[in-house]
């Protein structure tokens, strides 16, 4: 089997890599490779996941390149996690929402919208060479963000091969099991809703349902990511939020931080990501692996421990560090690798994808791209049935799904009149005039990337 990441040259390379190889003898992963048109940060980053990867499985082949093609040739499953426009775009993205007063985070607030703009035709292009040049019936793996406005475009433009991951659902269950001092694999959960803005409606550790049992525990809301909710808001939700729902119930107060701090989490890893870079460009990184890794692992650690500080006003405190040889938790490779499991075993299981609705959740189209528990089986994904839900859970849900489905018109037609539409009904902005001056903003920011909109 062959796997192709597009993006290969990004900072968490060596995750994926990691991931990849510590598996590829179970699912039978001859070849992994990684391509990205930034060479020198494939030159530095996909030199330590492939070292990496040779460490964990020397008989993989792994092969590290600038060309789309030869990447994309022959692949049986491809994983995208490109950024058009790099750091430098995502900073400007979220300080012209912020500029303002509307809230710029680049998946769930306004500047998802310009990132999708530059993100969608790249990945289009990318779609069309794996129709071309990929194994027939070649699944895509999209981790770009903003998942949820670029997997629903992509569905939309037919290429119904591509599904939309994302670790955060898996990231959290991996935390409870940590919680009940569990074993990997050992809590499932049914969810629903969309990328970053779903709903667990239940929780099972062991076969035992303790979704209420995590509401209620303190400790949850120290030691695992409902730390960012207060215990009030999850009872009368009746559900465990995905973290990400900060930004919708604790609107203001994320603002007021990302205001009140000295850099937003997009200037914290602009210059994260530069010094680092900085640093690792300045050696060699296969000689002097070990001082690379040493340096991978102080700046990654300050972005780790960062994660939504700025907006959220606390801050981890856990020393990061990468162990080649600890078993992986998988994170979004993991999710991409579950599917591969699932699907070669020949039996069913069920994992967290984002996967077009399909009568799952009333209220919803068919079409509708959700993020939802599936049952994978034949190498297709079904989503479970909800139903009807809690209907305050839907409004909020609808609202941004409306959102998704304007910004994917928006982006396939080049329309300004259904951006603006688009940011009008999106809760975090909710203004006609608001719209307006951020769509002609982001228009004026991309018009390098997009050409011209009417």
């Amino acid at each position: 089997m062959k796997l192709a990441v597009i993006g290969g040259g990004g900072v968490r390379s060596m995750f994926l890599a990691k991931s990849i190889a510590q598996k590829a003898a179970e699912l039978s992963i001859e070849e992994l490779v990684f391509m990205d048109n930034n060479e020198k940060k494939l030159n530095i980053y996909g030199k330590m996941a492939k070292i990496v990867a040779e460490k964990l499985n020397p008989s993989m082949r792994f092969v590290l390149t600038t060309d789309a093609v030869a990447a994309i040739r022959d692949a049986d499953y491809v994983i995208t996690t490109i950024r058009v426009g790099e750091d430098d775009m995502r900073v400007k993205d979220e300080r012209i929402a912020l500029g303002l007063g509307v809230l710029g985070q680049e998946t769930t607030g306004a500047a998802g919208l310009s990132f999708a703009m530059r993100s969608v035709d790249a990945l289009a292009a990318y779609c069309e060479l794996i129709r071309q040049y990929a194994k027939p019936g070649c699944k895509v793996f999209n981790f770009t963000n903003p998942a949820g406005v670029v997997s629903q475009t992509l569905r939309d433009m037919g290429y119904d091969f591509t599904y939309g991951i994302c670790d955060a659902p898996s990231g959290m269950l991996r935390t409870f099991e940590k919680l009940y001092d569990a074993p990997e694999g050992s809590a499932r959960g049914e969810i629903y809703g969309l990328n970053h803005l779903s709903y667990f409606s239940a929780i099972t550790i062991n076969g035992k349902d303790v979704l209420h049992e995590i509401i209620e525990n303190d400790r949850a809301y120290t030691d695992t990511d409902l730390r960012y909710f207060e215990k009030s808001l999850l009872r009368e939700r009746g559900a465990i939020l995905n973290e990400y729902l900060y930004y919708f119930y604790y609107r203001e107060q994320a603002v007021a931080n990302i205001l009140a701090a000295p850099q937003t989490r997009g200037e914290q890893i602009a210059e994260i990501n530069k010094k680092m870079t900085a640093e690792l460009e300045a050696i060699d990184v296969e000689r002097d692996f070990d001082k690379a890794l040493s340096i991978f692992e102080y700046w990654y650690g300050e972005r780790e421990n960062n994660y939504m500080a700025a907006e959220s006003g606390v801050k981890r405190q856990t020393k990061w560090h990468f162990d080649i040889f600890e078993k992986d938790d998988g994170g979004y490779a993991g999710v991409a690798l579950n599917f591969i499991r699932i699907a070669q075993s020949g039996g069913l299981d069920s994992m967290i994808l984002c996967v077009p609705n399909n009568g799952a959740i009333d209220g919803l189209l068919d079409t509708d791209v959700v993020e939802i528990t599936c049952d994978i089986r034949d190498g297709e994904a079904y989503p479970h049935h909800f139903g009807k839900v809690d209907e305050q859970n839907l409004e909020l849900i609808r609202r941004v799904k409306i959102y998704e489905r304007l910004s994917s018109e928006a982006i396939r037609t080049k329309s300004r009149t259904k951006a603006i539409e688009a940011l009008t009904l999106h809760p975090l902005v909710a203004s006609y005039s608001l719209a307006t001056k951020l769509v002609d903003a982001y228009l004026e920011h991309n018009k390098d990337y997009t050409g011209e909109w009417t």
